[in-house]
């Protein structure tokens, strides 16, 4: 029961409560610039939620047991070449290039299958969906992740890595669309003259950073409820 409970915290806590767009601000090129359209900005958001779990599970299984200090793969090759089993080998200076190159591939994965079988989809995200490799999001996803694998004592286990990734990508999706929702009704708003484009669009994203601080507690009224459900 408290792996469930736990589950759920990290899944909301990335989804509402920790927002990646709206409380980190992380993912901003994307969430301006594909949300001028409901449905295009909820297909982007599923395409980042895809992107992020494959790059998440990817990067939690290449940090675990290659990545990590004390991983048990570099630990191995050490002791054959003969080296100090007492030696603690950490290579996670390597995580940023790694972590790219898996988020790269993956995306080049999600391009070619969105270009297959959904064509106007695809002419819709325009030069946006290339530009996931770069989104920040997906890499603050990652460097959460390997933050949590950081201490041998409470290493994350894929569970809930996955959990981290899923709920910030949910947490994405919420925000483009309800950002692009907002934005078609002010099309048809006399907003005025200065603040037209990208003024009001960073606006309107502060005033949902805002009301999302809302959801803080949450997480512990959840909590609460599970447990009394499961009791």
């Amino acid at each position: 029961m408290e792996t469930v409970i736990n589950l759920i915290q990290i899944a909301i806590g990335a989804a509402l409560i920790n927002n990646f767009v709206l409380h980190y601000f992380v993912g901003i090129c994307p969430f301006l610039g594909v949300s001028r359209k409901v449905d295009t900005a909820f297909g982007m958001g599923c395409a980042v939620t895809f992107v992020i779990s494959v790059a998440a599970t990817l990067n939690w299984t290449l940090t675990y047991f290659i990545l990590r200090p004390g991983a048990p793969l570099p630990a191995w090759i050490w002791k054959m070449v003969g080296g100090d089993s007492a030696t603690t080998l950490d290579l996670s200076v390597l995580s940023y290039i790694m972590y790219i190159f898996v988020i790269a591939s993956s995306v080049q994965f999600v391009e070619m299958y969105v270009r297959k079988f959904f064509p106007p989809l695809y002419k819709s995200f325009g030069v946006f969906l290339p530009l996931i490799t770069t989104n920040c999001a997906i890499l603050f996803g990652c460097l959460e992740i390997l933050k949590h694998l950081q201490d041998p004592t409470a290493l994350w286990g894929l569970h809930e890595a996955l959990a981290l990734a899923i709920g910030g990508g949910i947490g994405f999706t919420i925000a483009i669309s309800m950002m692009a929702g907002i934005r078609e009704e002010l099309d048809m708003c006399d907003v005025p003259k200065s603040l037209r484009g990208a003024g009001i669009a960073l606006i309107t994203a502060g005033i949902m950073a805002m009301a999302f601080m809302g959801f803080a507690g949450v997480d512990r009224g959840v909590q609460q409820a599970v447990t009394f459900l499961m009791k």
